[in-house]
């Protein structure tokens, strides 16, 4: 299989450069595009009229990427604002198949409210679980960007079948943080993704967007991961970049007959996970 990830500032100007018509030519299988990739970061604030951007899905720009990917023959996985219902929006995964069908639909279940990421005010929590979907013959689970924080969201994800994590991504450097904070937040947040790779045994495939958006200048780094955890191939920091990594799909099964986490589990113990907290006592 191979995986191509986009490490750019939105998807237009990768577009004019006739990207899936190149991707094509690269004989990939499987695309990730970055959060929300359609549309500037618009979580920077709380804006209603922003609400104006959300659309149905499938709609427009489903439409236009499932046009795309039937013509380059490849799975496409956008992160689209969604607008379910009047008053009802999601951050959302559409999972488009090589031959241009919705293949399924992830919606972000983790929502963050932090300075310049403020989508509570504009995404209602995912309610459809976490899921693996066929797509180009192997299962693939599509989580989207501070879903990437949470082993469970990885962990519930594999064992719904998944072979591939993709991450559709938009996370970058607060101005005044990145002088101190900046290259340990970097590095924490690639080693918890590659640490889903290591404990689920699966490829993880993560898109992000790149360059100063605002007062946010998100960092790219775009990457593949096996499921050792071994980085296959990295973006720079601060240019738009593609990287189209094969990926043996075989070391999954050498991986989990040599590391058997799965099979290890203590399904029996873990009820404590369905507490918010655990005091001394356990409860």
């Amino acid at each position: 299989m191979r995986i191509i990830t986009l490490n750019v500032n939105g998807i237009r100007s990768a577009a004019r450069k006739g990207l899936f018509d190149w991707l094509a030519r690269q004989r990939a299988d499987v695309v990730c595009l970055p959060e929300l990739f359609a549309t500037p970061y618009f979580c920077q604030s709380e804006d209603s009229k922003v609400f104006d951007l959300a659309e149905p899905v499938p709609g427009p720009t489903t439409e236009a990427i499932a046009k795309a990917a039937r013509t380059a023959g490849v799975v496409v996985i956008a992160s689209v604002f969604e607008r379910r219902a009047a008053g009802v929006y999601h951050n959302t995964a559409a999972l488009i198949d090589a031959d241009g069908s919705l293949a399924g639909v992830y919606r972000k279940m983790h929502i963050p409210d932090d300075p310049l990421y403020y989508e509570k005010f504009y995404f209602t929590p995912g309610d459809l679980g976490f899921r693996s979907f066929p797509l180009a013959g192997v299962p693939v689970g599509a989580l989207i960007c501070w879903d990437q924080w949470f082993p469970e969201a990885a962990r519930m994800t594999a064992l719904a079948g998944a072979q591939v994590l993709c991450y559709p991504t938009a996370i970058g450097w607060h101005p005044k943080e990145k002088a101190e904070f900046g290259a340990a937040q970097h590095e924490g947040w690639e080693l918890m993704q590659r640490s889903h790779a290591v404990a689920n045994g699966v490829f993880v495939a993560v898109a992000n967007r790149v360059g100063t958006e605002g007062n946010l200048e998100f960092w790219g780094g775009s990457f593949i991961a096996d499921p050792f955890g071994r980085i296959l191939a990295r973006a720079s920091h601060d240019k738009e970049e593609v990287l189209v990594v094969p990926c043996d799909l075989g070391l999954i099964d050498d991986t989990r007959r040599n590391w058997p986490f799965l099979r290890d589990r203590r399904v029996d113990a873990y009820d404590g996970l369905l507490k918010r907290f655990l005091d001394s006592s356990g409860k």
